[in-house]
């Protein structure tokens, strides 16, 4: 498919017309002055070197010369094939539980928005595999089908959120079974079933989900999220918590021991995370364990620019131009090849240009990416510098501005790996001081002071001079105490809380205990008959109600809704 990535320009081809009506009017202008000086035969007959074509020729050759230059302009582009190719890798699906208990902020910022970076930490890593996402709550349903389109897997984990979910709760094993069935029909393939969840399971099965799935050769990993002291679930812009059907608050914690019963279940592994990159080394190691196979992947290839050849037929034109002279020489004796200075000049740097533009490709995505950068398309930014990198992989001023256009859409991860990236190999001591500011500023914001700190003193060494750098530092050891100060006082005020409901509880026992020995129950024999037969009768109600409910169609109620 041919297409223009800039089709502004092909207006331009308006002075094509424009020109040659100027040209026509000019020569018959110059006809007319020349019948002033004697008839057309008696000029033609004085001026024998004079050629009436070659003129012609020669305005129509820059004619055409200037119409490709403004094709190449509008910057063609041909495009849009599907190449397969050869991989060896896995197979992966990802199940994220989308349960409102995942908004708990234990983990900071948020156990599902912990995962979100889990997730895109663990494609990032992907090169030859294939991945599917499947989102659950009380139900389940595929968000994207298997796949090697990375990038479509992180478009589709920007719009995860529990609202998705008509149907709250927990329902692992709903999940682990749908996961079963969406791998491909491949065999002798590694597949795996990393499930991101708080643990929370409250509908069952899930043990018997992960054995179904190991007997069909899968394995089934979980990736437990939370605190086991657990929280409170915050309800989105109310500022309140969710409560259960008694009015008390909810905490969520992390069922530690519900996952690695699957796991182990599953022939898989569990893994708590509390650091993204600890957990992402432990989950690649074990990934690694799984067989691989030589598969065909689908790829789709962008547009690739074409204004190459017309820069050359331009050129061609041009010096096809500059060696046709105006007059006759039959004798040959006086043949400029490039005529003047002037035009032998642009002819060289025309030649310069056309080799420099394939030969520094790389730049121009840089510099178009940039010009996108600061016009606020930081996706079609994402993009320039991402073909950059294609053209050059060791472009580090690409990926420090790869960096910072993830970073201005939010995909914080992706952001930490480019500046890291680019960190390392990076002669600039300057940019690479950047660099590494840019990964304190994501840390921080994400409550991680330990990285943050280490970022910024990273980038202090470089550029000790950077007075933001160094007041960052300083908040962000400020805030990290204030953290431990928060998190300290709150296992305090936990343990009073915990401390005050046994209290509670002893003091309500020692009264029952009280109230049953100061009463002594008296019953005749007629009260006993009477109580026995009630009992019987509402039993034998009780019977006829089970009856006619197993007779109706069953419907599923959910009594938890995180």
């Amino acid at each position: 498919m041919f297409r223009f990535e800039d089709p502004i320009y092909l207006y331009l081809l308006l002075l094509i017309p424009l020109l040659a009506i100027v040209r026509f009017v000019a020569y018959r202008n110059q006809k007319k002055r020349l019948r002033k000086f004697g008839e057309p035969q008696l000029l033609k007959a004085l001026m024998p070197d004079v050629s009436r074509w070659r003129p012609g020729v020669k305005f129509w050759l820059l004619e055409a010369a200037l119409a490709l230059l403004i094709v190449m302009l509008a910057r063609p582009q041909l495009g849009t094939k599907i190449s397969h190719e050869k991989r060896s890798g896995i197979e992966t699906i990802i199940c994220i539980d989308i349960s409102n208990s995942m908004l708990a902020e234990d983990v900071a910022p948020s156990r599902l928005d912990r995962a979100k970076m889990m997730v895109e930490n663990l494609v990032d890593h992907f090169s030859d595999d294939k991945i599917g996402l499947i989102v659950f709550a009380g139900d389940a349903f595929v968000q994207l089908p298997i796949t090697s389109d990375y990038v479509s897997a992180k478009m589709f984990l920007s719009s995860i959120d529990p609202s998705m979910m008509g149907t709250q709760g927990t329902d692992i094993a709903r999940a682990v079974d749908m996961a079963t069935h969406s791998f491909t029909q491949e065999t002798g393939i590694g597949k795996a079933i990393i499930v991101i969840t708080d643990g929370e399971d409250h509908e069952g099965g899930a043990v018997e989900a992960a054995e179904a799935a190991k007997k069909a050769d899968m394995r089934v990993y979980m990736l437990g999220i939370g605190s086991k002291q657990g929280a409170p679930i915050p309800i989105p812009h109310t500022g309140d918590y969710m409560t259960d059907n008694t009015g008390q608050t909810v905490m969520s914690a992390l069922n530690e021991d519900m996952c690695k019963q699957i796991a182990s279940a599953g022939g898989g592994a569990y893994i708590h995370v509390e650091n993204n990159s600890n957990a992402q080394d432990l989950l690649d190691q074990e990934l690694e364990k799984l067989a691989k196979k030589e598969t065909k992947a689908t790829v789709y290839s962008d547009y690739d620019e074409q204004f190459q050849a017309f820069g050359i037929l331009a050129l061609l034109l041009l010096i096809i131009e500059v060696c046709l002279l105006e007059s006759k020489n039959p004798l040959l004796k006086n043949i400029s090849l490039f005529g003047s200075r002037r035009k032998s000049v642009a002819t060289l740097l025309l030649l310069l240009v056309a080799i420099g533009a394939g030969a520094q490709t790389d730049r121009q995505y840089v510099r178009q990416g940039n010009k996108q950068f600061r016009a606020g398309n930081y996706a079609d930014a994402e993009v320039s510098y991402r073909k950059a990198l294609e053209k050059n992989n060791r472009n580090t001023q690409a990926s420090y501005n790869l960096g910072n256009a993830l970073l201005m859409q939010n995909k914080d991860s992706a952001a930490v790996a480019e500046f890291e990236r680019a960190a390392k190999g990076e002669p600039n001591s300057l940019r690479k001081s950047k660099a590494y500011h840019n990964m304190g500023v994501v840390c921080q914001r994400h409550q991680m002071f330990g990285e943050a700190i280490e970022a910024y003193k990273q980038s202090l060494r470089l550029n000790p001079h950077d007075d933001e750098t160094r007041y960052n530092l300083e908040l962000c050891k400020r805030q990290q105490k204030q953290q431990q100060q928060n998190q300290q006082n709150k296992q305090d005020q936990q343990k009073q809380d915990q401390q005050k409901q046994d209290q509670q509880q002893k003091q309500q026992q020692e009264k029952q205990k009280q109230e049953q020995q100061k009463q002594e129950p008296k019953m005749s024999k007629e009260n006993a008959e009477q109580l026995l037969n009630a009992a019987m009768q509402q039993e034998k109600q009780t019977q006829d109600r089970m009856k006619k409910a197993q007779q109706r169609p069953q419907k599923r109620s959910i009594e938890k809704n995180w």
